[in-house]
């Protein structure tokens, strides 16, 4: 299943997102041209972030060789000013089905070679880049949160409707009404984000608290063990390096040299969290980060940013939730579901509070956009074994690990 995904991302990569655009009568590499830029209506992010480029000269640099800087096969993007234009214009699309290659990610498609030279790395860094990064992705889900963003979900080859999406999403597990037009959705974010049908999603052993389930639909990316609080998460192996994983919380030492787990959702999966344990919640937040970094170690590879998934669980934004587990062995876990690449919004559910009693596979929030990872970290000594395998799909509610 695993190497299924992989096969996906790395033809997601490589070829651009196709959109049905009108507005513009010439198309270059599956979008709009430039040409004509100057009689183009841009929206105010758009308008925001060219100033930035125009009054910022690093800003500007960084942009500017980033672009220059995509392998000549890849060309998808010839300046500055192209990109100002395609983002305009992805700002009124919402992610169609394409089955050859991950959906929800039509923004990351654009970019994805760009994240990956030299420039690229540093550009993502940057924190006026990374600030107008995040006001896009905010202006774009006020599209993707309206009825406009709706038409996606049709019976077309490319539409959520069509015969071949529905068996690849399997609706049956998911709260919809097939008699309607949108099955009931109001919008593409409300889609995405789906709920379960009762009893879709089975949970081991419920009364049980030795038994630890999956928090997601996910595939297991990495088990580590005797994980320290410092370490060089950007280099090749990406160790784990607690302390920036878990934002410099005051909680940390408790989890060193202690367990972690992490796995990978792609767009196609279930995309809201469930509780690994029954426990009661001390803390749960959100972390701001980064949206399109990834580790330097990984060199230009379109298949880098899931390579990179290490290193992205201590800079990109991050929902973090400490569980004081019912289970004494287990006692304080974490839960850290992070968003990749424009997967930024990391929603809490309202009822998840300091104090709020869990029962294990309990909903806890949910994704936004697209594919993204998650880590449980557990206390030294709380693991007994973990049953799981590397790169094998587990559903929510499913026997993942034993406490000892």
């Amino acid at each position: 299943m695993y190497q299924m995904l992989k096969k996906y991302f790395l033809v997601t990569v490589t070829v651009l997102f196709l959109f049905g655009c009108t507005s513009a009568p010439h198309k270059t590499n599956g979008f709009p041209s430039a040409s004509g830029i100057t009689n183009t209506k841009f929206q105010p992010v758009i308008l925001e972030l060219k100033k930035l480029i125009d009054e910022d000269p690093v800003v500007r640099m960084y942009l500017t060789q980033m672009i220059e800087q995509i392998p000549q096969r890849h060309k998808n993007l010839k300046d500055v000013e192209d990109l100002l234009y395609k983002l305009n214009e992805l700002l009124k699309h919402a992610p169609e089905y394409n089955p050859t290659r991950f959906a929800g990610t039509p923004l990351s498609e654009m970019l994805v070679w760009t994240m990956s030279t030299p420039a690229g790395f540093a550009a993502y860094r940057n924190e006026k880049i990374n600030a107008m990064i995040k006001n896009y992705l905010i202006a774009w889900s006020e599209f993707l949160n309206s009825e406009k963003s709706l038409y996606v979900i049709n019976d077309s080859k490319n539409g959520w409707k069509s015969k071949e999406a529905q068996v690849k999403l399997n609706m049956n597990d998911y709260q919809h009404n097939p008699k309607d037009e949108y099955w009931g959705f109001k919008s593409w974010n409300d889609f995405f984000a789906r709920k379960l049908v009762k009893g879709a999603r089975p949970i081991a052993e419920p009364d049980n608290n030795k038994i630890i389930v999956s928090a997601c639909d996910s595939t297991t990316y990495d088990i580590s063990k005797n994980v320290q609080k410092y370490n060089k998460f950007w280099i090749k192996s990406q160790p784990y390096s607690l302390n920036d994983m878990l934002a410099n919380d005051e909680l940390v030492d408790e989890f060193v040299n202690g367990d972690v787990y992490q796995a990978f959702l792609n767009p196609f999966n279930y995309h809201r969290w469930h509780s690994p344990v029954s426990g009661t919640i001390k803390k749960a937040f959100v972390k701001e980060g980064l949206y399109f970094s990834q580790a330097n170690s990984e060199g230009v590879d379109p298949s880098a940013q899931e390579k990179s998934q290490g290193y992205l669980v201590h800079v990109q934004t991050r929902a973090l939730f400490f569980i004081k587990a019912d289970d004494i062995t287990i006692g304080l876990m974490c839960f850290m579901p992070v968003g990749m690449v424009e997967v930024s919004s990391c929603i809490i559910n309202d009822n998840i509070k300091p104090g709020y009693h869990v029962k294990k596979g309990e909903e806890l929030g949910y994704f936004q956009f697209g594919g993204s990872t998650h880590c449980l970290i557990f206390r030294p000594g709380a693991i007994k074994e973990f049953t799981t395998e590397t790169d094998k799909f587990y559903k929510v509610g499913e026997h993942i690990a034993t406490a000892n």
